[in-house]
């Protein structure tokens, strides 16, 4: 029998080259997760087919479901943009971090000036500390004052218009410097998505966080030639929500091709619910109420080192979740932090858990409703003022001058996107809304234990908020 002899240097090379390899494979295995945020503005619940659109398709934004987890009972916390967006990067509910007001820059004095508070941690600042590269595109509207732009609270990059795109100036700011004025909104879609593929391409060898605020559909409608089909003016919603997911489609396809998409944990939502024109899926009410139209919006996360494919979630949960829960996904631990008003679903986006504290509604500063497993119960009246659809006019539509987009097409209050509410007088109202999503059948008479279960979690809620509110009367 012939024996082999392994020599001391064939030991040592061998420890040498397993030791080098392995550190090799470490230093993939610890490369950081990337994160990309695609937040839509005003995007109805059934505005995408995937929540039950038909009209029309959007295969792209699906297939983020189809190879993650999709939310049916997902929330923001106000039905209008600047505290919702606030909520969304600081974890905070907007009674907390203070801004629970739209800023205008063309509005009333006190709107001109509102911004969010340089004590707050948002998860941009959070991210570079870790090391990321970080950018801002698109819709900010969390302040457009100098102090409160995007790079002065941890973003490296920023680029698109500091507020909604029908307030003037509409004028797209890099940085700190205005590069458009005017602005053709007809191609903005495509010129945020341009930009979102040039940053990712930039900083493909290090972690990144990329929060892509798109302006659509918020009004006024816009679309580039490709998608605009003006032999059907009055499907305008249509054109821009096929822009939309082609621009998650050129997203993904670049994250696809630098072989970085199953290492980015994905996510795509909107900031409430839709206005004229959009989809409230069957819920009733619209952006600007806090009914189910107003405040529950798509939800999917897609991130296939952790979460299954094709799962359907409907534990309610809602914004101030998505801080706590990318923190534990990669690992990022901040130095220092602020009281957040979330926590990290991970587990029920992994169907392991069934159960999530009440989620809170907000209109101004005034609490509006409490939503805890089924149940939902409003603890002020919902009813909002609707707007005349024969004699209304949108001093902020389409002039080819200030505000540059399609003159035709635009949607108006004739074209509701909820079921339309009733006005009602009365303070508190409870529903079931696993049995009665479209919250037409008042439960509050006959289900007073219910009522006084949930008034007692918004009491201990009100008690834990920092300062007094209207909201605690």
């Amino acid at each position: 029998m012939k024996l082999n002899f392994i020599t001391p240097f064939a030991v040592i090379a061998g420890l040498i080259f397993f030791g080098c390899s392995n550190l090799r494979g470490n230093r993939i295995t610890e490369k950081k997760t990337n994160v990309l945020i695609i937040l839509t503005d005003d995007m109805g619940y059934g505005d995408i087919s995937c929540y039950g659109q038909t009209q029309y398709q959007t295969p792209n934004i699906d297939d983020i479901a189809v190879h993650g987890v999709k939310l049916t009972d997902f929330y923001v916390p106000t039905p209008y943009c600047a505290p919702s967006r606030a909520t969304l990067l600081t974890g905070r509910f907007p009674l907390r971090h203070g801004l629970y007001k739209n800023p205008h820059p063309d509005g009333l004095k006190e709107a001109d000036t509102l911004g969010i508070s340089s004590k707050e941690i948002l998860m941009s600042s959070v991210f570079r500390e870790a090391g990321y590269a970080t950018k801002a595109i698109g819709k900010w509207h969390m302040g457009h004052q100098k102090k409160y732009f995007p790079v002065e609270h941890g973003f490296d990059e920023y680029y698109g218009i500091l507020y909604s795109n029908d307030m003037r100036p509409v004028q797209i700011i890099q940085n700190r410097d205005t590069v458009k004025y005017p602005v053709d909104q007809r191609l903005l879609t495509r010129d945020y998505t341009e930009q979102a593929i040039d940053f990712i391409k930039r900083k493909k060898d290090k972690p990144f966080f990329l929060y892509l605020a798109h302006a659509m559909p918020h009004k006024p409608l816009a679309a580039s030639d490709r998608f605009y089909t003006p032999e059907t003016p009055n499907d305008l919603y249509a054109d821009v929500i096929r822009e939309l997911d082609w621009s998650v489609g050129e997203v993904m396809k670049t994250l696809k091709d630098l072989k970085l998409l199953d290492n980015t944990i994905v996510i795509f939502m909107s900031d409430n619910g839709p206005y004229y024109g959009g989809s409230a899926g069957g819920f009733k009410g619209m952006k600007a109420t806090n009914w189910e139209g107003g405040i529950r919006v798509p939800f999917m996360i897609r991130y296939p080192k952790v979460f299954p494919e094709n799962e359907k979630i409907s534990v309610p949960a809602w914004s101030p979740d998505i801080l706590p829960t990318l923190l534990a996904l990669t690992k990022v631990t901040p130095s220092k932090m602020n009281k957040l008003d979330g926590e990290d679903i991970t587990k029920i986006l992994k169907g392991q858990k069934t159960d999530h504290p009440p989620v809170f509604s907000l209109r101004n500063d005034k609490i509006m409703s409490v939503r805890k497993g089924d149940y939902k119960l409003f603890v002020n009246n919902p009813y909002t003022r609707l707007e005349d659809s024969k004699n209304w006019v949108d001093d902020k539509a389409p002039d080819g001058v200030t505000i540059i987009a399609q003159m035709k097409g635009q949607a108006t209050p004739a074209q509701y996107p909820g079921l339309i509410p009733q006005k009602t007088t009365k303070k508190i109202e409870l529903y079931n809304l696993r049995e009665d999503p479209s919250e037409s059948k008042d439960l509050s008479e006959i289900n007073k234990e219910k009522v006084n279960e949930l008034m007692a979690e918004y009491k201990k809620f009100t008690e834990s908020l920092p300062y007094p509110t209207s909201s605690k009367k």
